[in-house]
């Protein structure tokens, strides 16, 4: 898709693709269909990072060939940014700060219609300067939303820089919980960890909401764009596409 579009934000992307793996596979109850009344709701909150997530929904069957291919094109659904016209995406969401709380909406929602339901939610740790952030995790916790699950993609960099120079907020798993939040921090490429620590705060009798501190590399897994900002803006050309995937291939 990145290459294709002649877009930017690949190395956002790289950095939550083992969250949304981990979470389509084991943990999203999605029921029938794509808008089933009955299903979790995953908010990628760090909107930017969509292709990630278009990656997913075409592994379910949602997305089809064509869809992919014309990513950001004239007439296309898939804008780059996340847009709730796409079937699977439950908001638009790209302004930073405006999806989580959007899902923290509906998580409320879900507990006074007294379902089992639950929302996760995929914040960027430089998306955590926002204000509205802040005020998204108080109401959260003021109203015990113990079916709010929030993971934050920490890959240590916001759109200018890394997140520790320009604004830091250290140590984020000591804020959430001081926030009211059952917090853990794992390493956000192990699938594993990911796995056994959603799956602990899912079964947890903490009264509130719950939230991973995902320690991630943006970039991650391809050597070159692995910890460089300069991948949040450029664009592939052919021979760093060819390089790129053949990297994955062989990983």
């Amino acid at each position: 898709m990145a290459y294709a579009a002649s877009t930017n934000h690949i190395a956002c992307a790289f950095s939550m693709v083992e969250m949304l793996s981990v979470l389509y596979r084991h943990h999203l109850r999605l029921g029938d269909a794509c808008n089933d009344p009955s299903r979790d709701c995953l908010i990628v909150s760090k909107g930017h990072a969509v292709m990630a997530q278009y990656a997913c929904l075409y592994e379910l069957g949602w997305l089809e060939d064509a869809a992919l291919k014309n990513y950001l094109k004239d007439g296309t659904e898939l804008t780059g940014e996340c847009d709730a016209h796409v079937p699977g995406l439950e908001v638009s969401s790209g302004s930073l700060g405006h999806g989580f709380n959007v899902g923290i909406g509906m998580a409320l929602a879900m507990k006074r219609q007294k379902t089992d339901r639950r929302v996760y939610a995929i914040l960027g740790d430089g998306e955590c300067n926002e204000g509205s952030i802040w005020e998204g995790l108080l109401f959260a916790s003021q109203q015990k939303l113990s079916n709010l699950l929030v993971i934050v993609d920490a890959n240590g960099f916001q759109g200018l820089g890394r997140t520790s120079s320009i604004l830091n907020l250290e140590s984020l798993e000591a804020k959430f919980t001081a926030f009211g939040f059952e917090t853990l921090t794992v390493n956000g490429h192990d699938i594993i960890a990911l796995n056994e620590a959603i799956a602990q705060l899912v079964a947890s009798s903490h009264p509130g909401p719950r939230a991973i501190i995902a320690q991630t590399i943006k970039g991650y897994g391809v050597s070159f764009m692995q910890d460089d900002n300069a991948w949040h803006y450029k664009s592939l050309t052919k021979e760093t596409y060819e390089a790129a995937l053949k990297e994955i291939e062989t990983s």
